[in-house]
């Protein structure tokens, strides 16, 4: 597996003048947190272990935000001297690699394709160039490419309206050997000296990726994403779980195995869930425990139950928190923290900027907003609670519409 990638970052973000006055594009805020960060989490995730940004526009804020901000992986910067061109930004990038083969990423787009596939894909083909293309239904904003039966890339056509089609996702696999060899200018167009110049040479490759796509070029797209990027990028996933996982029973608890259902869709999205999240953790206040109606062991054996029948359906629960405790303000009673810090004293790599909590009440939210979490509401027994709330990033009617929007 490849393990660098250079991410175009110099652009300047016109069309997004609007509403983010003054800042690289990459550096738009997306939730809070610069559009970049994201990027990075997801390079991180794929297995990329060091990136070269290519910077040109206003370089220093994101030297700074990256010398100032813990990262997943290391990076290094290749600052233009003069505005280059895409193609002469990735030209100027390469003595920045330390290995020959790499990825190339757009700075602007998040596309959520597996590189490990990708990269799988393009050995398999020997190819000198591989792209990572989205299938599209009804646009105009982008060109589409065509490919043959052999997935090479044939032609690149003009933006027009098209019905269905493929479009450049923004991720590349290639090598620095091969771009050297085409003698380009200093200052030129990647899209249009190699793509598009190369497409009859047969060395170039379309890999297809249904993966969830964004461009944040245009401010419409750059609002989507606000609600979008935090929920694909998280790595660490918490539950509640009564109303989220089981059926709640109003007024009263899950006391024994005979008591619990799973809620519609909930094994199918764990199934789902499991291949997305790096971690899955329950975290439940268990009151009933406290007020002498059933015994740990007793909630064990539920919980046993409950973690046999969805590892049968290929889902999988990493660790059960509980608190038993009566008293509202107890430290690991939810809506404090103190069931948050058991899972990362026991998982030191969770980060919960990269996290997601999601539940069935205000106090869940709660939980999720004081440990700086993306928080998702399931309205299974609240479904008066109004949205939008202050505390909740995500509304979704069940976990399995969860699942499968994040997809």
């Amino acid at each position: 597996m490849i393990r660098e990638c250079i991410v175009l970052a110099g652009g300047l973000g016109t069309r997004l003048r609007s509403v983010v006055a003054d800042k690289p594009k990459c550096m738009a805020p997306v939730h809070g947190r610069p559009f970049l960060f994201y990027l990075l989490h997801y390079l991180h995730k794929q297995g990329i272990t060091h990136a070269v940004l290519s910077l040109g526009y206003k370089s220093e804020q994101v030297i700074d935000w990256c010398n100032h901000t813990p990262l997943p992986l290391r990076v290094s910067f290749a600052v233009e001297p003069e505005p280059l061109g895409t193609g002469g930004a990735i030209l100027h990038a390469l003595p920045f690699l330390e290995n020959d083969a790499h990825f190339i990423v757009n700075g602007d787009t998040f596309f959520n394709v597996s590189l490990p596939a990708f990269y799988a894909f393009h050995k398999d083909q020997q190819a000198a160039l591989s792209l990572a293309l989205k299938p599209m239904q009804q646009f105009e904003r982008y060109g589409s490419i065509a490919t043959n039966a052999a997935q090479q890339i044939i032609a690149f056509r003009e933006k027009q309206y098209c019905e269905t089609g493929l479009i450049n996702g923004g991720v590349y696999l290639t090598t620095a050997t091969y771009l050297k060899s085409l003698r380009l200018p200093q200052k030129f167009s990647f899209e249009q000296a190699v793509l598009e110049t190369q497409a009859t040479s047969r060395q170039l490759y379309g890999f297809t990726s249904p993966a969830y796509f964004i461009d944040i070029g245009i401010p419409a797209d750059y609002e989507q994403a606000q609600q979008d990027l935090p929920l694909r990028t998280a790595s660490t996933l918490f539950l509640d779980r009564d109303g989220v996982i089981n059926e709640e029973i109003p007024q009263s608890y899950v006391l024994h195995t005979g008591m619990f259902r799973f809620n519609e869709g909930v094994l199918p999205a764990l199934a789902l869930l499991t291949k997305q999240f790096s971690r899955i953790l329950v975290v439940t206040n268990q009151r009933c425990i406290g007020k002498g109606m059933l015994t740990t062991a007793g909630l064990q054996e539920i919980h046993q139950h409950m973690l046999d029948e969805i590892a049968l359906h290929n889902g999988r629960i990493d660790k059960i928190y509980f608190c038993p405790e009566v008293e509202s303000n107890h430290p690991c009673r939810k809506p404090n923290n103190g069931m948050a810090l058991q899972a990362q004293q026991d998982y030191p790599e969770i980060d919960f900027s990269q996290a997601i909590m999601v539940g069935n009440t205000l106090s869940d939210m709660q939980f999720g907003r004081n440990m700086g979490m993306t928080t998702v509401f399931i309205p299974s027994t609240l479904p008066d609670t109004p949205f939008p709330h202050p505390l909740i990033d995500a509304r979704y009617a069940g976990l399995w519409e969860f699942a499968q929007a994040i997809q």
